[in-house]
């Protein structure tokens, strides 16, 4: 069906689920229901320096015992690098990216030297060291065997989807139209030598090759969205609809994050709470 809803709940297996990870799927899942459509799983681990076996097999565990159920078989990223090649091949023959030697120690001198560098969402933005080398250069550190990053030359890809009509835009459910602001991420990183992708290339190509037509995830990824949009447009994909939902956060307001080492559900679970006890704890009562 042209108009059947489809979402997906894209967790990286770097840690166990906690109660933001729940809400998030328990609300990707409605959305799919209440329009009749599918909910499908997708496991983000391109990371292979932080992802692991067990905590992929604890997040099948931790959703199947909140009563959710989705397609098979699940998407795991690290097994379509070839989709993601195919993908950066045709940025590359477009122009619109650029080989980045830079380090983050490099990057952080470059812009404490440049107080007035622009800052983006996340923080300060990447200030084009490597954008204004000469081809010349470019080709023979390359050649060398330097470890270098691809990033999307924002500005140029702006020039090519004008020149296609643009501007673009977005939508959100909530939000409404939204055009795409290339300065709020500047020129973001989309593979590695190492891995063909990042988490910007490898989101947009598998939610196009998926069929997501509805795209529900927190707020802290709105920003996101502007760079998803943009390699859509350049990579002539399919367009979804956007959902960026509350968050969920602790008793001193921070968004709840593995890293600062939310409560796990299986830990909940362990102290005796139910399915029912967790969708009341992220505010989507007991059924």
């Amino acid at each position: 069906m042209a108009d059947e809803i489809v979402t997906r709940f894209a967790p990286s297996p770097t840690g166990h689920l906690h109660l933001g990870h729940a809400y998030s799927a328990l609300f990707a899942a409605a959305a799919a229901r209440r329009g009749g459509g599918r909910f499908l799983l997708r496991i983000e681990d391109i990371d292979a320096s932080r992802a692991r076996s067990e905590f992929e097999r604890a997040i099948l565990e931790d959703l199947a015992w909140l009563g959710l159920e989705w397609e098979t078989p699940v998407r795991r990223q690290s097994e379509h690098m070839a989709d993601y090649e195919r993908a950066v091949g045709r940025l590359k023959a477009l122009g619109v990216v650029y080989p980045c030697f830079c380090t983050r120690t490099g990057i952080r001198a470059e812009i404490e030297r440049s107080p007035g560098a622009p800052h983006g969402p996340d923080g300060p933005l990447y200030p084009g060291t490597c954008k204004r080398l000469d081809d010349g250069e470019r080709n023979a550190r390359v050649d060398a065997g330097e470890s270098f990053a691809l990033r999307l030359d924002s500005d140029r890809a702006a020039r090519i989807i004008g020149a296609r009509g643009g501007p673009v835009a977005w939508t959100d459910v909530e939000a409404g139209e939204r055009p795409i602001d290339t300065a709020s991420h500047g020129d973001v990183v989309i593979a590695r030598k190492e891995v063909p992708t990042s988490y910007h290339l490898a989101v947009t190509v598998d939610d196009a090759l998926q069929g997501v037509t509805l795209v529900t995830r927190g707020l802290d990824l709105m920003p996101a969205t502007h760079v998803h949009r943009l390699l859509r447009a350049l990579l002539d994909l399919p367009e979804p609809r956007y959902h960026h939902h509350q968050l969920i956060t602790d008793d001193a307001g921070r968004r709840l994050a593995t890293r600062n080492r939310a409560t796990a559900l299986r830990t909940l679970r362990e102290r005796g709470a139910a399915p029912g006890d967790i969708r009341k704890m992220v505010g989507l009562g007991a059924s």
